[in-house]
């Protein structure tokens, strides 16, 4: 993959007048024009409009151009970008955005530069970037290779240099799972850590919106400008105790205690063993990286009680806020028909689990900083995982994708997936660090002893 510049490095760059911001975007979207026509990451690509916002950027004064100076971002298309259609990766609206959403405006305030939207699968239910409406996105390091979801083309954005950020969305894993298929940082964050404005939640209790990138220092750099709630939102949370930026720094990255196990919850999963000795040989670096490193007993909680109730929900209430539901995918339709019982007391008590769940998890890891787990319990798989799959078909081959990720979606906790090496086939294999509390900060530390 393209070892391009960092988002630290282009907004440095910028400010002291070493590059412009034109013309970092325009080598953003060259790379797109030559790469984007094999990936398929991309739904929209705002070229003119992406020149002029960095022409502006060059156009203020040094000190002006902000934390994130010309630095060229791409965004999932289920995040509204003013003058644009929010597809949800469907054709279920046709009305462009009248304002950017929260996050996309903190952005643009720091001087970012939206270059373009990315894939995702209908409202994001599978783990497969696959759709009706766009087709499928190749991940970068085989093409014939999914890139995971419902953040895909996000990854794959990233991925292949076309932009060192990107904006995704995590109800389940979304960013954490194509993190791990295509060997980046994804940081789902707390509950309530970054706004979800124009809306007051995601998916309900399950989701927020983060960011991909290629490095720990990125992605600090990129939540210490998206943090932050309004009003609008439903979940609030207090400044973190340190900005993440100084979260990485030698002086603040202490040792650390971090517990391991790769053990899923008792079902049908079974971890590939190339992800196990993924998992071990993560647990061996922190060890050589000072840190206090425990195996421990014991499989993944089970929060499928929890999760399920309020992910029939999200997409029930999703296609009742399209334009269009006639023009959705006849999968979707029937995922929100057999969500039918997902309602009132029921998912009240999904909620209410969720909440027992988080206290559970954090009793059973009091004392520890973090616990690493595999992010994924199976390589990166074959495309078309969606091809002629009904509703229940697809949630099934998605077991293995979310086996470890929805725990840190009902509890509200933070959760980092980082690259962990490839298999033999030359595939990313990804590895989880999930929070015991609503700091990021150990979590990125973490991240950053090991030279990401």
């Amino acid at each position: 993959m393209l070892d391009g510049p960092t988002a630290v490095e282009i907004a440095a760059d910028v400010r002291a007048g070493r590059r412009t911001a034109r013309e970092v975007v325009a080598a953003s979207l060259e790379r797109i024009a030559t790469v984007d026509p094999h990936l398929n990451a991309f739904t929209v690509v705002l070229g003119a409009q992406a020149l002029a916002d960095a022409e502006a950027i060059d156009a203020r004064p040094a000190a002006d151009r902000g934390l994130l100076a010309g630095v060229p971002v791409a965004v999932k298309a289920e995040d509204d970008v003013a003058g644009q259609v929010t597809t949800y990766g469907g054709r279920g609206n046709s009305s462009p955005a009248a304002a950017d959403s929260e996050v996309v405006r903190r952005l643009r305030a720091a001087g970012a530069i939206v270059v373009g939207l990315t894939a995702m699968p209908e409202f994001g239910q599978f783990p497969f970037t696959e759709s009706a409406a766009h087709g499928a996105t190749h991940n970068p390091w085989a093409p014939h290779r999914s890139t995971g979801g419902s953040s895909g083309g996000s990854a794959a954005a990233v991925a292949s240099g076309c932009v060192p950020v990107a904006v995704g969305g995590d109800g389940g894993g979304s960013i954490r799972i194509p993190s791990s298929c295509c060997g980046l940082v994804g940081l789902k964050p707390s509950r309530g850590r970054v706004s979800l404005a124009p809306h007051p939640a995601l998916w309900g209790t399950l989701g927020t919106v983060g960011a991909l990138t290629r490095t720990v220092a990125d992605s600090a750099l990129v939540y210490d400008v998206i943090r932050g709630t309004t009003p609008v939102d439903r979940w609030h949370l207090a400044e973190p105790a340190e900005a993440f930026t100084d979260a990485i720094t030698s002086a603040s990255a202490r040792p650390r205690r971090i517990g391991w196990l790769t053990s899923p919850a008792l079902g049908p999963v079974r971890v590939d063993r190339q992800v196990v000795g993924a998992v071990e040989r993560t647990a061996a670096r922190l060890a050589d990286a000072g840190h206090d490193v425990v195996p421990l007993e014991g499989r993944w909680p089970d929060v499928q009680a929890a999760f399920v109730p309020q992910f029939f929900a999200a997409i029930r209430e999703c296609v009742g806020l399209v334009e269009h539901p006639e023009r959705l995918e006849l999968r979707t339709r029937h995922t929100a028909a057999l969500g039918g019982w997902a309602r009132g007391p029921v998912v009240e008590k999904a909620v209410a689990l969720g909440v027992a769940a988080r206290e559970a998890f954090q009793a059973r890891f009091e004392g520890y900083d973090a616990v690493l787990t595999p992010t994924l319990a199976c390589l990166p798989p074959e495309l078309g995982q969606l091809d002629g799959a009904g509703s229940i078909r697809a949630l099934l081959r998605s077991t293995p994708m979310i086996a470890f990720t929805t725990l840190a979606n009902v509890t509200g906790l933070p959760a980092l997936s980082v690259p962990a090496g490839l298999s033999s086939e030359g595939l990313p294999i990804g590895v989880q660090l999930c929070g015991v509390s609503d700091d990021e900060g150990p979590l990125l530390a973490i991240g950053a002893s090991l030279g990401l």
